[in-house]
């Protein structure tokens, strides 16, 4: 039997350089790739254009992807804002090879917000290149005139091409929200926009290696290449749309009483002694979370950690000293009988192998391991064939 006390939050998806409002913000670890592929791809291409700045072309391509950082922020920053207006849990914000992600807590998401939180990223980019296109005859000719005029387009491009109406992209979330409002099926909108994904991605790819031919020549290796990139990054996320719309149709039909092992929860000014007594009870169940007054969880208790104390030092050591630390939210309220789905929502926003159930204030009654989801889903597998 596993121990539910194995379950700990995943590393940090990068290095930290801001939080806002609470919210950490985050350069992914693969984002130094793309900012390599940016200045060997645009520092010859500079150089090339102006021959008199020699070796600094390429410190001019560089700055050039710290703008573009700057506005994969800025928009994912937008989503964030505007998540958290409409009460959503924002997690993080991440930078990364593929643009960024905002992830926050869709437990109790709706159509509208949804749509709004989706197309603010494609609002922020909008902006930027409005404003830098109004400076643009403000600014010094040479380098700064044409960062500003790169910065301009690759804004306005992002806006438009995220508004594309298919997940991955903002758009796609809009062609969910719309079939979630129509249908009242939150499933069912995502397998609609993860099919309209996969005919966005065909689209791309024909736009992106027909046009050259149409014109009369081949398309280029560059051309190839990045069209290969972004539509295997398009077809990728569609294909994940479409099964996850499907899986949560499947976990639609499983209980949380189904799959959750029994917890016991103690309050935060409890003692070492009072989890050891617990536990050694045999009433605690698989884990013991400790619950603040407040109604928080910073986390459970480590039984390792626990049974490192002198049996002398219990009673003087407090509870909160054997924590299994683990993130805010990673406890959800909810019936035993409600499906499944919330807590799903909730492992994958957070990055967690395990979420707590409390059923009723001050009370954690269960607990749910991604193993034990696993096996169920593959059970349900097993019984549709």
């Amino acid at each position: 039997m596993p121990d539910a006390t194995d379950a700990a939050p995943a590393p940090p998806p990068g290095l930290k350089v801001a939080t806002f409002g609470g919210v950490p913000v985050y350069i992914g670890r693969s984002w130094p790739v793309i900012a390599v592929i940016i200045v060997a791809t645009f520092g010859p291409q500079i150089s090339s254009s102006r021959p008199d700045l020699g070796l600094r072309a390429y410190l001019v391509a560089a700055a050039f992807s710290v703008l573009l950082l700057v506005s994969v922020l800025a928009h994912e920053a937008a989503h964030a804002v505007v998540a958290t207006r409409f009460g959503y849990r924002v997690n993080r914000v991440v930078a990364d090879l593929w643009g960024g992600h905002t992830a926050y807590d869709t437990a109790q998401s709706r159509p509208g917000p949804s749509a709004l939180i989706a197309v603010a990223g494609p609002a922020a980019n909008g902006v930027i290149a409005a404003l830098g296109w109004l400076l643009a005859d403000r600014v010094p000719a040479g380098v700064p005139a044409l960062l500003v005029g790169a910065v301009v387009w690759t804004n306005a491009f992002v806006a438009l091409f995220n508004l594309l109406p298919g997940l991955p992209l903002d758009g796609g979330f809009l062609v969910d929200a719309l079939v979630w409002r129509v249908t009242g099926n939150r499933d069912l909108g995502l397998v609609a926009a993860g099919w309209c994904g996969r005919a966005v991605t065909v689209l791309v790819l024909a736009w992106a290696l027909l046009l050259p031919l149409v014109h009369g020549s081949p398309p280029s290796l560059f051309t190839v290449v990045w069209a290969g990139v972004i539509g295997a990054f398009l077809w990728a996320g569609a294909t994940n749309a479409i099964r996850t719309g499907r899986v949560r149709g499947a976990l639609a039909a499983i209980p949380i009483a189904s799959v959750w092992r029994r917890a016991s929860s103690l309050p935060a000014a409890s003692t070492a002694a009072d989890a050891w007594a617990l536990r050694a009870s045999g009433l605690g169940g698989v884990a013991v979370i400790v619950l603040g007054d407040d109604g928080s969880a910073p986390g459970l208790v480590d039984d390792d950690a626990l049974r490192g104390i002198p049996e002398a030092a219990r009673a003087l050591t407090p509870v909160t000293a054997v924590v299994r630390r683990q993130p805010p939210g990673w406890v959800v309220d909810a019936d035993p009988d409600a499906p499944v789905t919330t807590v799903v929502e909730t492992m994958q926003a957070l990055q967690v192998d395990a979420v707590a159930v409390r059923t009723r204030p001050g009370r954690v009654d269960g607990i749910v391991l991604a193993g034990d989801l696993e096996a169920a889903l593959s059970r349900g597998a097993s019984a549709r064939t």
